[in-house]
């Protein structure tokens, strides 16, 4: 288990991820003191940036299609990495390869997925311990909300679910961590006035 999923699972209720971007170093070091539990970064670049200032596991949203690239990411520590069922459906043995590398490597792979039939495909190729649910384009905020929330009880028990989302209310946090979410990768938190308020509002209405 890597830091990533270690933090998620272990952490006090559902696991607030700030996705980071701007100064994403200043950033870092400010989820961190908000008390976030991991951060997500948008690419390897970003990830470079966070890393020294905090210490928290870092997620890289950038999905990760070929070996050399999750290669790289091994070896610059990042913790966890996002693979995207939709792009790798059709490409031979690669989900099955990146994978297999990942697990040996170490590295926490999110496998992407966009609704039920896709994650039933994958899970008959791949056994992943992190279901990622990511923000696709045409839906408001409400609607991504309820496709995670539709998807949940086909995830099977035992994995870790997370959904990425932009800023949301405490109350939808405390829903999700209900539902059974067990992280949400917050966009748009960047850019809030005061990003570390905004930060510890939604891990302060997660505490149990």
């Amino acid at each position: 288990m890597s830091r990533f999923s270690q933090a998620i699972s272990e952490g006090d209720g559902i696991s607030v991820v700030p996705a980071l971007s701007g100064d994403v170093g200043s950033l870092a070091a400010a989820a961190e003191e908000a008390g976030a539990e991991a951060i997500a970064v948008a690419t390897l670049g970003h990830a470079e940036l966070a890393q020294p200032a905090a210490g928290l596991p870092v997620l890289v949203r950038e999905p990760v299609e070929d070996v050399g690239r999750l290669l790289r990411l091994s070896e610059l520590g990042v913790d966890a990495c996002v693979i995207r069922y939709d792009d790798l459906a059709g490409a031979g043995e690669r989900l099955e390869e990146l994978h297999a590398e990942a697990l040996e490597l170490d590295v926490d792979c999110a496998l992407d997925v966009e609704d039920e039939d896709q994650l039933e495909e994958a899970l008959q190729r791949v056994d992943p311990d992190i279901v990622f649910i990511s923000l696709r384009d045409g839906g408001d905020d409400e609607e991504e909300l309820e496709r995670a929330l539709d998807l949940l009880p086909d995830v099977p028990a035992g994995k870790l679910v997370v959904v990425e989302t932009n800023a949301v209310s405490r109350e939808q946090v405390l829903a999700l961590e209900r539902a059974g979410v067990d992280a949400l990768v917050v966009r748009n938190l960047a850019g809030a006035p005061d990003f570390s308020r905004a930060v510890g509002e939604l891990v302060g209405g997660t505490r149990r």
